[in-house]
C-alpha cells in the first residue's frame, strides 16, 4: 500500500471504495447579455433568495454546529453588496449566470485576500454560486454522489450545505485535498464522529473505486489496499464504534488521570444555543465561550445590556462552574462596519484581537461591564480573557481595564509565539493563560492554516509548537497559575495526554469530543503522561512526535 498524509480528525478508522464528489458546474459563457436587465436582475436576486432559503431550511434540519454554518451561508446569498454587483453586471451586459458567477468569484477573491477567519469562508461563497447557477439552469446543484454501498468520499473541500447533509449509514469517512483543522468538514466531522483526513496532499490522485483505508488518529490515507487489509479495517472500525458507543452512554465523570490527578474538561461554545449540548455530554464549564455571535453580520455594537442578557443565559447554565469568555476577537480579518480599518496587505498579522479593541475601545469595556453585571446575577466563576496578546504591556492593559470594569478574574490567550517567550514577565498580571493552539500553530510554523499546499505544517503536534506550549506551562506552574488549551488540540486525546504531560491545567474542546477524551485520560497515569510529553519534545517532525507521544 501506498499512503497519503494530511490532517486527522477524531481518532477513527474506516475502509473502503472512493466516490468522489461530481465536477462543478461549467463556467458560464461570457457572451454579451442583450436580454431585459431589468428582468434579468429580479430572476438572479430570486436565484439567490432560493438558495438562502434552502440553506436557512437544511440548517434548521441539521441543527447543531451545522445550523450556524449554513445560516450563516445564508446570510452571504443575501449579502446587499453581492446582489448589487450582480445587478451591476448585469446593467453593463453580463447574463444572469455569469453575472452570479462573476460576483461571487469577486467576492471569494477578497475574502482570500484578507486571510484569516473570513479566508475560511471563501469556500461558503463558492457554492452559493454554484446552487444559485443550477437554479438559473434550472439543472440540480453539484453534491454527494450517490452509491449502493457505504463510501469513502473524497472532494477538493466540501461546502457546509454539503456537509450538513451527508448520510453517515453511507458516507463512513471524508477525505480532502483542501481544508485545515478549523474548516466546516473538520468541524462537522468531529461534532458527528467520523473519521475525516483533511489537507490530504495527492488526494487528487484518487479515483473512484479505489480502495482506501482512512486512519484518522494517524491522519493516513493508505491506498490499494488489498481485500484482507480492508477487512481487517472494518474489524478495526466496528471496534472503534462500539468503544465510541459506550463512551457516549457512560456516566459523566471529571476529566482525571489513572492515579486520580484531575485534569478540568470543558467546552469550547460559539453561541448560548449550544449550552444544553455541552450540558448533556458532560462539560465541566466553558473554556472558550466566543462573544463574535452578537458582533458579526450586525450594523452597530450590541448594548450593554442586550449582551448582559446573553451572558447572564450563558452563566446560569454552569452555577457555580469555571465560565471562560472571550472577549470580541474582530479586526481587518474579521471586519465589523463599526468598526472601521484600513486596508492591510497581511490581516492575519495586522491590527486583530486586543489590537483592534484598543482602536475601539468603547467596545471592550461595554462588553466587560456587561459581564461583570452577568457574573453579579449568576452563581458561575467567570473568567475573561481578550485574544492575541503579544506581551507583558498588551496583558498589562487588558488585566487593568478588566479589573476597573469589575472582572475578577481576568487573563489572555496564547496564541502569539512571542508570548510564550515572555511567559514568566505575563503571569505576573495574568491570572491565567489559555493557549489556542490553532493559531499558535499557524504563526509559529508560519503556515496559514486553510492553505493545502502547506497544510502538513499546520499540526500542533509539532515539537516547536510543543515547546512554547511547555514554556507557557513551566511558566505558569512556577507561579501557581494555570494554563489551559482551547483550541482543535485538546480534542485530540493522545495529544491530551501529553499536553497533561507537559503541565497543562485544563483541556477545552468541542462538546463531542469530551468522551473520548475523558476515556483516554483515565488510561495513563501522571508519570507516564510526564514521560510522553518528554519523549515527544525530543522528535524532530509532527510525525515523530504523534508516534513518540501515543505510547
Amino acid at each position: 500500500m501506498t499512503e497519503l498524509r494530511g490532517i486527522g480528525i477524531g481518532r477513527g478508522i474506516a475502509a473502503g471504495p472512493v466516490r468522489r464528489m461530481p465536477d462543478p458546474l461549467p463556467i458560464p459563457e461570457d457572451e454579451e447579455f442583450t436580454g431585459d436587465a431589468d428582468a434579468a436582475i429580479a430572476q438572479a436576486q430570486a436565484a439567490l433568495d432560493e438558495v438562502a432559503t434552502w440553506l436557512t431550511e437544511q440548517g434548521a434540519i441539521s441543527g447543531g454546529d451545522a445550523q450556524g454554518i449554513l445560516e450563516a451561508q445564508a446570510l452571504m446569498a443575501r449579502d446587499p453588496e453581492l446582489t448589487k454587483d450582480v445587478a451591476t453586471r448585469i446593467t453593463s451586459g453580463a447574463s444572469p449566470e455569469r453575472a452570479v458567477y462573476d460576483a461571487c468569484l469577486a467576492h471569494q477573491r477578497l475574502l482570500e485576500g484578507i486571510g484569516g477567519y473570513l479566508s475560511e469562508r471563501a469556500a461558503d461563497v463558492a457554492d452559493v454560486s454554484a446552487r444559485a447557477r443550477a437554479v438559473l439552469r434550472g439543472v440540480p446543484a453539484p453534491g454527494v454522489p450517490e452509491s449502493d454501498e457505504p463510501f469513502i468520499l473524497v472532494a477538493t473541500d466540501l461546502s457546509p450545505a454539503d456537509t450538513a447533509r451527508l448520510d453517515f449509514s453511507q458516507v463512513h469517512a471524508l477525505v480532502t485535498r483542501d481544508g485545515g483543522p478549523t474548516s466546516h468538514t473538520a468541524i462537522v466531522s468531529r461534532a458527528k464522529g467520523i473519521p475525516a483526513i483533511v489537507g490530504v496532499n495527492g488526494a487528487d490522485t484518487l479515483s473512484d473505486g479505489d480502495l482506501v483505508i482512512v486512519d484518522a488518529g494517524a491522519g493516513v490515507v493508505r491506498v490499494a489496499a488489498t481485500e484482507d487489509d480492508i477487512a481487517a479495517a472494518q474489524v478495526a472500525r466496528d471496534a472503534w464504534l462500539a468503544s465510541a458507543g459506550s463512551l457516549t452512554t457512560a456516566t459523566h465523570a471529571g476529566g482525571a488521570l489513572k492515579d486520580g490527578f484531575a485534569v478540568s474538561l470543558l467546552a469550547n461554545l460559539g453561541s448560548v444555543s449550544e449550552v444544553a449540548e455541552a450540558v448533556a455530554l458532560g462539560a465541566e464549564g466553558v473554556g472558550l465561550f466566543r462573544t463574535e455571535f452578537l458582533f458579526l453580520d450586525a450594523n452597530a455594537a450590541p448594548t450593554v445590556a442586550e449582551q448582559q442578557a446573553h451572558y447572564t443565559e450563558l452563566l446560569s447554565a454552569f452555577p457555580g462552574k469555571k465560565v471562560v469568555v472571550r472577549v470580541l476577537d474582530a479586526g481587518a480579518d474579521k471586519p465589523l462596519s463599526f468598526m472601521p480599518s484600513a486596508h492591510e496587505e497581511n490581516p492575519a498579522l495586522g491590527v486583530r484581537g486586543l489590537r483592534a479593541l484598543r482602536a475601539h475601545e468603547q467596545i471592550v469595556r461595554d462588553q466587560l461591564v456587561a459581564l461583570a453585571s452577568a457574573q453579579r446575577a449568576t452563581t458561575a466563576d467567570l473568567w475573561v480573557m481578550a485574544p492575541m496578546v503579544a506581551d507583558a504591556e498588551e496583558t498589562d492593559y487588558f488585566v487593568s481595564l478588566a479589573r476597573e470594569l469589575g472582572i475578577a478574574v481576568a487573563g489572555v490567550m496564547a496564541e502569539v509565539p512571542a508570548l510564550a517567550l515572555v511567559a514568566d514577565q505575563v503571569f505576573e498580571t495574568a491570572d491565567f493563560v489559555s493557549i489556542g493552539t490553532n493559531d499558535l500553530t499557524q504563526y509559529t510554523m508560519a503556515a496559514d492554516r486553510m492553505l493545502g499546499a502547506v497544510s502538513s505544517y499546520q499540526d500542533p503536534w509539532h515539537p516547536a509548537v510543543l515547546r512554547l506550549i511547555a514554556r507557557l506551562a513551566e511558566a505558569g506552574a512556577a507561579i501557581g497559575k494555570p494554563v489551559g488549551v482551547c483550541g482543535e488540540a485538546a480534542a485530540d486525546p493522545q495529544l491530551a495526554i501529553v499536553l497533561v504531560g507537559l503541565g497543562v491545567t485544563s483541556l477545552s474542546m468541542v462538546p463531542a469530543a469530551l468522551a473520548e477524551v475523558r476515556a483516554t485520560l483515565v488510561t495513563v497515569t501522571r508519570e507516564e503522561a510526564r514521560e510522553r510529553a518528554t519523549r515527544a519534545l525530543t522528535a524532530r517532525s509532527a510525525a515523530q512526535a504523534r508516534s513518540f507521544g501515543s505510547s
